[in-house]
């Protein structure tokens, strides 16, 4: 098999982004937007050693019963979504399956994964839109990165987006018109706008940022009249001049308005700020977090160690249901945010430690520090070997792992089961809908020695 072969292939299964996976002489091919059971003729446009990568050069004559028409003219040249061409119920079995996959393949365990918690309407649920800027200052674009390419995909609506995503993001088109702004040209490191990043609330308000190549943001007044009528209500600038792939740099100034972004989630209120992480689905976040409050079990007089705590929004949920929570986090905004919250909130039995978990968890542990529950919610490279070493020194009744990425879960699930701990419960949350990501909540328990 060769580059530019064409190819009669028929796939058999999805791998994690989605793509149909087929097979030639040995050979695994992977061909985006074909279906299991679907035959088309594929043209091949990369090889590996292992692997190609395939192109659909026809439909299937006989279309898979779960196929649907995309309702997105963007897909699937966007690079947001991977399954708008599927029936919501067949992405969620198609998570279902990557997760027990992973949990086969990777940590040898056959667990029956029950399919993803979903939702009712799979629509408007992203509270946060992060677009890059190109074009020129007359006919500037704004939309999403195309797959593995940084050519812009022109989005004048996404329908993942909360409202008033699209308003906030022609108004912005018509300033950068208006005022001759020029947009980012990344081969010359030239131009001023890179991204406009939205952040909504579930009242409609919105905290936007400008991501810009400049020290400050030009003509800041004007777009600040023009989102205002939008319920807008706090604008910064976020100084990124890097020849870098990061959209947000440190350097951020306040232009307008608050200088945080209020939002309620399971009837406690939070602050965020411009840089602090926050899950994006507000509606899916309550699932998920229920299903970490029921796995953790707590009692009145448990102590919890919430590892990756981010603006401690599973921290002070959980600091209702125990006698002390501390949460971990590696970056200073968000554990300000987390104290502001806590103070919010009238939670006065959470504290919060601002470090790399690398260092301060196995500190603390040292110090004798014995938790009855230990949450983890790490970034997608999963946990630290220092902080697998760590929890399982520190030896907790129980462990809730919250993970967005069921490789690495799969991975660290090996790891403490070979340390004495068990698998007792698995439960998918579909966070992403019409994407190929799945947030997942895994309960693990230590073994009675027999």
């Amino acid at each position: 098999m060769k580059k530019n072969d064409e190819l009669l292939l028929t796939a058999d299964g999805l791998d994690s982004n989605q793509a149909g996976v087929c097979r030639h002489e040995g050979m695994v091919v992977f061909v985006p937007g074909l279906l299991p059971g679907e035959t088309a003729r594929v043209k091949i446009i990369k090889t590996e050693k292992r692997f190609a990568i395939g192109r659909m050069e026809s439909p299937s004559e006989s279309p898979a019963p779960f196929r649907r028409i995309p309702d997105c003219p963007a897909f699937p040249r966007c690079g947001g979504c991977s399954c708008r061409h599927m029936t919501y119920e067949a992405t969620l079995e198609a998570k279902r399956l990557q997760v027990q996959n992973c949990f086969h393949q990777i940590a040898g365990l056959d667990l029956s994964v029950p399919v993803p918690s979903g939702m009712e309407d799979p629509t408007a649920y992203r509270n946060k839109t992060s677009l890059p800027v190109g074009g020129t200052a007359d006919q500037p674009l704004i939309g999403f990165f195309a797959s593995r390419s940084h050519a812009i995909i022109p989005v004048d609506r996404c329908p993942n987006a909360m409202p008033p995503a699209e308003e906030i993001i022609q108004a912005f088109l018509r300033w950068i018109r208006k005022k001759h702004i020029p947009p980012y040209q990344e081969s010359g490191h030239c131009g001023i706008l890179r991204h406009l990043v939205i952040r909504t609330n579930l009242r409609g308000e919105s905290m936007v940022t400008v991501v810009g190549n400049a020290p400050s943001l030009p003509c800041a007044e004007d777009l600040v009249q023009a989102l205002i009528p939008l319920k807008v209500v706090s604008l910064f600038f976020n100084s990124n001049r890097e020849k870098s792939n990061v959209i947000l740099s440190d350097s951020f100034h306040h232009i307008y308005g608050r200088n945080t972004l209020p939002v309620t989630l399971c009837g406690l209120r939070f602050e965020l700020s411009p840089a602090s992480f926050f899950q994006v689905n507000p509606i899916q976040t309550e699932k998920l977090y229920a299903s970490v409050r029921s796995m953790a079990n707590l009692k009145p007089d448990d102590t919890v160690c919430d590892v990756y705590c981010g603006v401690g929004t599973i921290t002070l949920m959980l600091a209702l249901h125990c006698r002390k929570v501390l949460g971990i986090e590696v970056v200073p905004p968000a554990v300000e945010n987390a104290k502001r919250n806590a103070a919010f909130n009238g939670i006065q039995n959470a504290d919060f430690l601002c470090g790399d978990a690398e260092k301060i968890l196995p500190r603390l542990v040292s110090d004798g520090m014995k938790p009855d529950v230990i949450v983890v919610d790490p970034p997608r490279k999963g946990l630290a070997q220092a902080v697998i070493q760590a929890i399982t020194q520190a030896a907790p009744d129980r462990l809730v792992y919250v993970s967005c990425n069921p490789a690495t879960l799969a991975r660290d699930v090996q790891l403490f089961y070979e340390s004495g701990y068990s698998v007792n419960q698995v439960q998918p949350v579909d966070m992403f809908a019409w994407t190929s990501g799945v947030e997942t909540v895994c309960l693990l328990s230590k073994r009675t020695a027999v």
